[in-house]
């Protein structure tokens, strides 16, 4: 009984194997490699001529994220255009492997020569200032001659597109100098000037979270730890006046509809300890929600003077 319980174990394995197929081999060290690589450098120097060493004649390039059944690619001269383009139009240009990754050349029994790369993008457009970053994935063939007939590329799409954006001139939404938004965070700031805690902090949702520079990056503030925190800082300091600085603006966008007051302010203080005098100036910004209520402030100051 127990020699028939381990033979029909055995029995999905035997299975499972006779239904492989070899389909040809993986190299992790190959000439192929090489000339993909030399290719890569050669394309990020912008050197036409000696990408076009690289090239087949019949070469074809491909966009792999194209959803055109009918692409027909681009040839040579085409390419070597490209690159070209990219010198002339990206600055700080590099293209290595991405962490971790490593090319493989695929010697397949059928379809020939194959090498596959995972690498990291990375540039600044000369023109609207945007910056590549990003993952790349390609996929070579490779002829018989080690020159390189096929290149289909992967990559993110959503960067050229934000720099065929920056080229046009557009608005995103509304400014204004006056708004009931801007009122809100006037008598905010005027009720905390006055110590009045409850009602400064009455302008707030309950999820509210607030972040200054003085904090680690990423790390914020609740509601009602900034409560206490204020609370604590009035026991050392006297707030002298906070005083505007130009006007605030209240920004209504029409992309991803955000609604921010910016504002520019001077913080007179007094230290109990010593009666010392102080000014830091504060730069904040007011997310508000549908409902007219504060629900992210972002502090852009710092304390360390006050250590004086």
């Amino acid at each position: 009984m127990k020699k028939l319980a381990i033979i029909c174990m055995l029995i999905p394995s035997f299975i499972m194997y006779s239904q492989t197929k070899k389909n040809g081999t993986i190299y992790i060290e190959h000439p192929a490699i090489k000339v993909v690589e030399d290719m890569t450098q050669a394309f990020v120097k912008g050197d036409t001529v000696k990408v076009a060493s690289y090239l087949a004649d019949d070469f074809k390039a491909y966009n792999g994220m194209s959803n055109n059944p009918d692409d027909k690619g681009v040839d040579k001269h085409q390419y070597l255009k490209q690159v070209a383009f990219w010198k002339d139009n990206v600055s700080y240009l590099s293209i290595e492997r991405a962490k971790g990754a490593y090319p493989d050349a695929l010697e397949y029994k059928e379809s020939g020569l194959w090498v596959q790369t995972w690498d990291y993008l990375k540039g600044v457009h000369d023109k609207t200032g945007v910056k590549l970053n990003m993952q790349l994935h390609r996929l070579f063939v490779i002829n018989d001659d080690n020159k390189i007939k096929t290149v289909i590329t992967y990559d993110d799409g959503t960067v050229f597109d934000a720099i065929g954006q920056a080229r046009d001139v557009r608005t995103n939404g509304t400014i204004y100098n006056e708004h009931e938004y801007i009122n809100k965070v006037r008598r905010m700031i005027g009720a905390l000037e006055h110590g009045d805690i409850e009602k400064g902090f009455s302008y707030f949702a309950e999820n509210a979270r607030f972040s200054n520079l003085d904090m680690p990056d990423g790390e914020t503030n609740g509601l009602e730890d900034e409560k206490s925190h204020f609370k604590a800082f009035l026991t050392a300091w006297t707030i002298d006046a906070i005083d505007v600085v130009g006007y605030p603006d209240y920004l209504e966008y029409e992309i991803w509809g955000g609604k921010v007051v910016q504002s520019w302010w001077k913080l007179r203080l007094t230290r109990k300890s010593d009666d010392k005098k102080f000014t830091v100036p504060l730069m904040f910004t007011h997310n508000f929600n549908d409902e007219g209520m504060i629900t992210r402030e972002r502090g852009y100051y710092t304390t360390s003077t006050l250590k004086d």
